[in-house]
């Protein structure tokens, strides 16, 4: 494809034509094997550095690059694991379902009080609540950082489980017959903490799911989650037509 000449006679910025002009050439599947340094972008368009920084920020920020301090740029890859937006789903069979090996590593596992999250599930600010924080990792890279509170009196069984390798829901209808049937979940795109950003091990500009996620059993509630998914390794998915409108995929 050959390289088009941008418009120094245009209102729009130089940057923003730059983004535009690589865009289109990402989708063309001209940078599949490589994509240019800022140095070849600088000659290849007779433009500053500074406007080259400015065209990849904006890429990075979008999700169409990656790119680390002292590293050249790469196209980002698809994301790989895909969950349908309305269906009460398990991250660990979402994980399986992407021929992905799924194993979590634990951070903590205990019976703890917390008055604001017992409020949630509709309990006294005393009652006791099992707590189960993981790093969930799918092939060898870190996917999400999951934090879960469920009523100890259900699922005080689950603090002899190890997560290691298994599903929540699963262990959770296993060892104490309780099993989820519905829920209300609220996604919001937001930037990682720095801590955050370590456990996941993503780039400064790469954007998160934060999921919260309050389910019930039988008309209760059981289990408050909050979830911190990587955007760039996870999408969500629906579907819609003209006849039908938009239907949520279960």
């Amino acid at each position: 494809m050959s390289v088009r000449a941008l418009d120094r006679t245009s209102p729009e910025p130089l940057w923003r034509q730059l983004r535009q002009e690589l865009r289109t050439r990402l989708e063309a599947g001209e940078f599949a094997q490589r994509f240019p340094g800022e140095l070849a972008l600088v000659d290849e368009y007779g433009v500053s550095r500074h406007t080259v920084r400015q065209a990849l920020r904006q890429l990075r920020e979008e999700g169409v690059i990656m790119a680390t301090r002292g590293r050249q740029p790469r196209v980002a890859p698809a994301a790989e694991i895909h969950q349908p937006l309305g269906a009460l789903y398990s991250l660990f069979a979402s994980v399986e379902a992407a021929g992905l090996t799924q194993r979590s590593i634990v951070r903590t596992l205990d019976t703890r009080g917390d008055a604001l999250i017992a409020e949630r599930l509709s309990l006294e600010a005393s009652t006791p609540l099992v707590y189960l924080e993981r790093l969930r990792l799918a092939g060898e890279e870190p996917l999400a950082l999951d934090r879960v509170w469920l009523p100890a009196g259900v699922a005080a069984p689950l603090l002899e489980t190890d997560f290691t390798h298994t599903s929540l829901y699963g262990e959770l209808a296993a060892r104490t017959g309780v099993r989820l049937d519905r829920g209300h979940e609220e996604i919001h795109a937001v930037l990682p903490t720095e801590a955050e950003r370590a456990l996941l091990r993503c780039s400064p500009g790469t954007a998160a799911f934060s999921v919260n996620r309050l389910s019930q059993a039988d008309g209760k509630p059981v289990e408050w989650r909050h979830t911190l998914v990587r955007g760039d390794r996870f999408a969500l998915t629906a579907d819609f037509s003209a006849e039908t409108g938009y239907r949520l995929r279960a």
